[in-house]
C-alpha cells in the first residue's frame, strides 16, 4: 500500500460528507433565491453567495477535511500554500460559471440545466485535481485514467441532478435531497479520484517542501464559518421577508 486515505478513521468520511451536504444545500438555496428574483444585480449577488457556499465549503473545505486522512505511511506529506489557495479560487469561480448558466433566468430550460450541471460537475474535478497538485511527497503522483474519467462522470451526473432538484426547492424535502445529492457527488468524486492516485515513492528523495495540513486547518475552518454565515443570514432574511404578511388598504 503506497498511501492511506483513512489514516484517521472512517468517521472522517462522514464529517467530510456532512460538511459538503450542508455547504451544497445552502448554496442551492441561494440558487433558488437567484431564480426567483427579477433584479439582475440581486440575482448575481445570490449566485455569488451560492458559489462561495458550494465551491468554498461544499467542495474545497470538504476536500481538505477528507485529506486529513491521507498519508504515506512513514513518509511526510506537505502542501504548497499558493496552489492550495489557487484551488479554492478556481473552485468558487468554476461553480459560479456553472450556476450563472443555470440560474441566470427564472424560466427553466433543459439546455441551461445540462450545461450548468456539466460546468458545476467539472468545477468539483478542477478543485480536486488542483488541490492534489498542491500535495508534496517523497516521490511523484500519477493517476489511473479510467478512474479519473469515472470521477468526472460521477460529479457531472450528480451535480446536474442536484440542480434539477432546485426547480422544486420551494419545499423542504427537495431542498434537503438536493443538498444530499450534491454532497454525495462531491464526496464520491473525491474518493474515486483518490482511488485513481498512483504514488511512486522514493524514501531516499529529499523531504518535501511545504506546510502540513494541520497548520492551515484552523484558518480554513474560520474562512468556512465566515463563508457560511453570510449566505445563511441572507437566506433567513429573504425567507422572513417572503413570509411576512402583506397589508393592503381596504376597499371602501
Amino acid at each position: 500500500m503506497d498511501h492511506d486515505d483513512f489514516a484517521m478513521g472512517q468517521w472522517l468520511v462522514v464529517l467530510a460528507y456532512l460538511t459538503s451536504a450542508v455547504g451544497c444545500a445552502l448554496g442551492l438555496a441561494c440558487t433558488l433565491q437567484a431564480r426567483t428574483t427579477d433584479s439582475a444585480r440581486t440575482r448575481l449577488t445570490w449566485l455569488a453567495l451560492a458559489a462561495v457556499s458550494i465551491g468554498g465549503v461544499g467542495i474545497w473545505v470538504m476536500h481538505f477535511i477528507a485529506m486529513l486522512g491521507f498519508s504515506t505511511p512513514g513518509l511526510p506529506v506537505r502542501y504548497d500554500i499558493l496552489r492550495t489557495a489557487l484551488s479554492a479560487a478556481l473552485s468558487v469561480a468554476a461553480v459560479f460559471c456553472g450556476l450563472l448558466v443555470f440560474g441566470v433566468r427564472n424560466r427553466f430550460a433543459w439546455q441551461r440545466l445540462l450545461l450548468g450541471g456539466l460546468l458545476t460537475g467539472l468545477a468539483v474535478n478542477v478543485m480536486h485535481y488542483t488541490g492534489m497538485w498542491a500535495v508534496r511527497i517523497k516521490g511523484t503522483i500519477s493517476y489511473d485514467p479510467a478512474l479519473v474519467v469515472f470521477s468526472v462522470v460521477i460529479a457531472v451526473v450528480a451535480a446536474t441532478a442536484a440542480l434539477w432538484f432546485t426547480v422544486g426547492l420551494d419545499k423542504l424535502l427537495p431542498r434537503l435531497v438536493a443538498g444530499l445529492v450534491m454532497g454525495a457527488a462531491v464526496t464520491g468524486m473525491h474518493y474515486t479520484g483518490m482511488a485513481a492516485v498512483r504514488l511512486h515513492l522514493d524514501p531516499a528523495a529529499p523531504d518535501p517542501v511545504g506546510t502540513e495540513v494541520f497548520s492551515f486547518l484552523f484558518p480554513v475552518f474560520v474562512l468556512a464559518a465566515l463563508a457560511m454565515a453570510v449566505p445563511i443570514c441572507a437566506v433567513l432574511m429573504a425567507s422572513a421577508s417572503s413570509d411576512a404578511p402583506r397589508h393592503t388598504t381596504p376597499v371602501p
